[in-house]
């Protein structure tokens, strides 16, 4: 197992990691599953920015991935990233998400983000909540019925953690 910069050629597996939390969950607020050159387009975005986007490989297979963008698309938000974690169904509670989530989180602070926020789609999401805090983030906001999906109104759950010493 390792984790590595995700590369242009890792977008279809980027894409078929992201299709089930978004046709299945209410962790993304997406409706329909981007393609793979539409996660090579963002994966490009991230990267030529100096942002990192980072993989989980298992035996040649890549089974996960994080990666930090900028918050908002202002200048005064320029030293705050978003966490964006995703592993995929087979995969998932065996601590991919968390080595992933403190990797991308020490990229993120060389890229030179101070602080983190974790925009959590569904104030249910009990997994991502709790990967979230066992990695350092506490809770501080919640955005009611903002979103929906499957017929529910949903909420979205912020979480921040602070890169500054």
């Amino acid at each position: 197992m390792s984790i590595r910069p995700a590369r242009m050629e890792d977008a279809a597996a980027l894409a078929a990691i992201y299709a089930p939390a978004v046709l299945h969950g209410t962790a993304s607020f997406e409706l329909e599953p981007p393609s793979a050159s539409e996660m090579a387009t963002r994966l490009m975005r991230v990267k030529s920015r100096g942002w990192p986007w980072l993989v989980h490989v298992t035996m040649g297979t890549v089974d996960g991935y994080a990666y930090v963008a900028q918050f908002r698309d202002r200048a005064a938000y320029r030293h705050c990233g978003e966490t964006s974690v995703y592993v995929s169904p087979d995969a998932q509670r065996t601590g991919i998400g968390s080595a992933l989530l403190m990797a991308v989180s020490s990229s993120a602070r060389a890229a030179g983000f101070r602080q983190l926020i974790a925009v959590i789609g569904d104030s249910g999401n009990a997994a991502s909540i709790g990967l979230h805090a066992a990695c350092g983030f506490r809770q501080v906001g919640l955005l009611p019925q903002v979103g929906e999906k499957f017929g529910r109104t949903l909420d979205l759950l912020m979480m921040q953690r602070s890169l500054v010493d």
